[in-house]
């Protein structure tokens, strides 16, 4: 799971709240690397040449602090999610920020091929490796990964952050429900419809000359 467990979670709530500062660093160190690999989901390569995502991290981890006695004294969501909604409103302001006054720039580093257009950090899963595949194996789930990565690239804003938040992240439905202002259930008919524009994506990628038309 990308976030830690909740019961040890509250448990360390509670101590903080009682002032135990071990607890405050605890809670928060715990929670960092899902935070770090939330951030480096949602940064394509253009921002993440320019900012470490451990320094946003840190940004949002100075924030928690400031602002944990707040959150325990009424806390409106899960510590998790809390956490990955101020990073996700830092993330959109650095985008903002760097594509208005750096827009000359950043348009025109563009990468060769069709398959090195900015991508989300879905790209970490390439760095997952089998050592007993074979060669041929090997190549095959390089191929597959490559049409995932550019299936997804493809997806509006909407459709990606659902599928985000539910296979990279490992949210439930009821907390990407929560996170998106929505009701349960549109939530999995949005992560439904997602899903089909996806396979629909990946068909198209995987069609010969479907990358020239488009």
């Amino acid at each position: 799971m990308m976030w830690p467990n909740s019961n040890e979670t509250q448990e360390l709530l509670l101590n903080a709240g009682q002032g135990q500062s071990a607890a405050v660093n605890d809670l928060l160190d715990r929670h960092r690397e899902g935070l770090r690999n939330m951030i480096r989901a949602r940064m394509d390569q253009k921002l993440s040449r320019r900012v470490d995502a451990s320094d946003v991290v840190q940004d949002v981890m100075l924030e928690a602090s400031q602002r944990l006695a707040d959150y325990i004294r009424d806390p409106k969501m899960p510590f998790g999610l809390w956490l990955r909604q101020m990073a996700q409103d830092r993330i959109i302001d650095l985008h903002r920020r760097h594509r208005v006054a750096r827009r000359r720039s950043l348009d025109r580093e563009q990468q060769a091929g069709p398959l090195n257009q900015d991508r989300s950090s879905l790209e970490l899963l390439a760095q997952l490796r089998d050592p007993e595949l074979t060669p041929a194996a090997a190549s095959l789930r390089k191929e597959l990964h490559e049409r995932f990565v550019e299936g997804i690239d493809r997806l509006d804003d909407e459709d990606r952050e659902i599928l985000l938040m539910r296979h990279f992240e490992q949210l439930t439905n009821s907390e990407a429900a929560e996170l998106l202002g929505v009701s349960q259930p549109a939530a999995g008919m949005r992560y439904l419809r997602a899903l089909r524009r996806l396979r629909e994506v990946l068909g198209e990628v995987a069609s010969p000359g479907s990358v020239a038309e488009s």
